[in-house]
């Protein structure tokens, strides 16, 4: 079964840094887009940043300059990390794996708490 497991979310200030991972299992890692996804309480989840095998990101304007992705295609891992964290920052961050045009796996979520 596939797997995405998420690790690293927890409490942190305003200002303050985290350093979320994604550990894929059971895909062939190299041919997925691998993006976070964030869903804060009343809102629809959304889409932080996306990285693809070769290296293009997309981020959200929210995130812009704050926030970093990147893959280790050797350990089929992603990274998001996250500086400069703001209270509007906090939500359930979800790992995603996306093949071109067709199926897309979800982790359960991490949460990150920014708050002083």
């Amino acid at each position: 079964q596939v797997q995405l497991v998420e690790s690293g979310g927890g409490l942190v200030q305003p200002g303050g840094s985290l350093r979320l991972s994604c550990a894929a299992s059971r895909i062939i890692f190299s041919n997925y887009i691998m993006g976070w996804y964030r869903q804060a309480p009343g809102k629809q989840r959304e889409l932080v940043a996306a990285v693809t095998s070769a290296g293009t990101t997309n981020f959200a304007d929210s995130v812009k300059g704050r926030f970093t992705i990147s893959r280790d295609n050797a350990k089929n891992t992603v990274y998001l990390q996250m500086n400069s964290l703001k209270p509007e920052d906090t939500a359930v961050y979800y790992c995603n794996a996306r093949i071109t045009y067709g199926m897309s796996y979800w982790g359960k979520g991490t949460l990150v708490t920014v708050s002083s």
